[in-house]
């Protein structure tokens, strides 16, 4: 039998990541709320946070289904930097990654609420910015892309005119490693292609 595939995350870019490789799939957003910025980094603490979201809603559903649940955040001097919560929390945030490079991590994680088997993992990429002016960067902010992207910067977007250089996976930098979450998603059954 068929298991339906639920994406535990309201992320537009998330979305568009896995309707890229093929996935149908349902958005049925998760109630987890993410209090991680400014904790010294750790892979498990995101992947972690991951799980708990493709828990929250596999537990809420009652038939069978693959959950994906997943978080990115941006790295900087081993700290983490979340979504801005404001314009001088974003021109703050891209102070410190202009001229830098720092980490995207994004944990994936993988629950089949028939097997109760939980798969997860994470995804390191490297980004280096050039180095931003005060001008581009309130020009940047002034645009509203800033405010709901981890690190306050969407590298699909106008921010890609910042970054220099990656090293690794581009998608993993968007929202989720689509490479990873294919052999994730193999590994519990699902057929892609």
């Amino acid at each position: 039998m068929k298991k339906n595939i639920i994406l535990a995350s309201a992320s537009p870019r998330r979305k568009e990541l896995l309707k890229s490789i093929g996935l149908e799939f349902e958005v049925i957003p998760s109630q987890i709320q993410e209090h991680i910025e400014n904790e010294n980094f750790s892979p498990e603490l995101i992947e972690n946070l991951a799980m708990e979201k493709a828990c929250d809603v596999a537990a809420k559903i009652d038939f069978p289904a693959i959950v994906i649940g997943s978080d990115t955040v941006v790295i900087i001097d081993n700290k983490i930097l979340g979504k801005p919560v404001d314009e001088k929390d974003a021109f703050n945030m891209l102070k410190m990654l202009s001229g830098k490079t720092h980490q995207v991590v994004s944990a994936i994680a993988v629950v089949d609420t028939e097997t109760k088997i939980i798969l997860k993992d994470y995804v390191i990429s490297y980004v280096t910015f050039k180095e931003l002016s005060m001008n581009e960067m309130t020009a940047y902010i002034k645009t509203g892309e800033p405010m709901d992207k981890a690190g306050a910067y969407a590298i699909q977007g106008l921010a890609g005119m910042f970054v220099k250089s990656i090293s690794g996976c581009y998608s993993n930098i968007v929202g989720i490693s689509v490479f990873r979450l294919a052999e994730m998603l193999k590994q519990s059954g699902v057929k892609l292609l």
